[in-house]
């Protein structure tokens, strides 16, 4: 049964922030900071797996089995990227049942070629958006649960312009998607049209670094959107503060330095599960 988390919410019209998380690191640290909704992405979750970019290289067993690990290391309902669904028709109905089966809350699934392209990165190309409304269509009747939520993306914006994004989206809801995701939106005003030209929840993607504008919540929510992933910012966090630790190392030769914080071990242990270990042990010890 998949999280009614998000469909509450968004019956509710409670703005929703999901994080992204790209590993079980990130994943038992957002479990203590406490989030109800996180967000499984397709280029970090590779990128942190199996140090490949976001260009369709990874398949949909790789994806699944990453997503099903999210699900059972996260206390949150999952979200998932699913990329294009991995395929034509057949390959979206069998991904679709893959996800829901792996407890996944709500799965992504976009409009571009296969193999894809990170949505914030040059060389996208879309299919036909008939067609790209046929895997929306599939989708929703590959699901078995209603709480299983069908989010489509298009990533018309650099290659039809906002007129494009409109039609896209607009069929992809006449298709039967519930959260609408218009990515790569370059400005504010471009989020407030489409916004406002379609009574469908919208999911804003704040990837650091790329081509939309970062806004907070609060400014989001005016703007028209129901929800936001950040997908990128734990991991780029991750990133930036690996490399001043490394530097630190060498260039003077230890792990001790006032300048790098250092996640307290001891609770690290405690949030991994060992805790649950040593009761066992404890427990079964002769």
């Amino acid at each position: 049964m998949a999280n009614p988390i998000l469909r509450q919410k968004l019956a509710s019209r409670q703005f929703i922030t999901a994080p992204g998380i790209q590993d079980m690191i990130a994943a038992v640290v957002a479990n203590k900071v406490g989030f109800d909704i996180v967000y499984g992405s397709g280029y970090w979750t590779v990128a942190s797996a199996y140090g490949l970019p976001d260009a369709g290289i990874a398949s949909v067993t790789q994806m699944v089995d990453r997503m099903a690990t999210l699900v059972r290391t996260c206390n949150a309902a999952v979200v998932a990227d699913a990329d294009t669904g991995f395929g034509g028709l057949l390959n979206v109905h069998h991904t679709v049942q893959a996800y829901e089966q792996a407890g996944i809350t709500a799965i992504q699934i976009e409009d571009q070629e296969f193999p894809k392209k990170c949505g914030h990165t040059p060389g996208k190309r879309v299919v036909p958006a008939e067609e790209m409304a046929d895997k929306i269509r599939v989708a929703v009747e590959a699901r078995r649960d209603e709480n299983f939520l069908i989010i489509a993306r298009t990533d018309a914006r650099q290659s039809e312009g906002l007129e494009g994004v409109l039609h896209r989206m607009k069929l992809y809801a006449q298709a039967g998607a519930d959260i609408l995701f218009p990515e790569a939106l370059t400005s504010d005003e471009e989020a407030r049209i489409v916004t406002g030209s379609i009574d469908k929840p919208m999911m804003a993607n704040m990837a650091d670094g790329g081509l939309t504008p970062i806004r907070d919540a609060k400014t989001l929510e005016s703007l028209g959107y129901s929800m936001a992933i950040f997908p990128a910012m734990t991991s780029l966090a991750a990133a930036a503060a690996m490399e001043t630790a490394l530097l630190n190392l060498k260039q003077t030769g230890t792990s001790l330095s006032p300048d790098i914080p250092l996640f307290n071990f001891k609770e690290f242990c405690s949030l991994i599960g060992f805790e649950h270990v040593w009761a066992f042990d404890k427990k079964w010890a002769r």
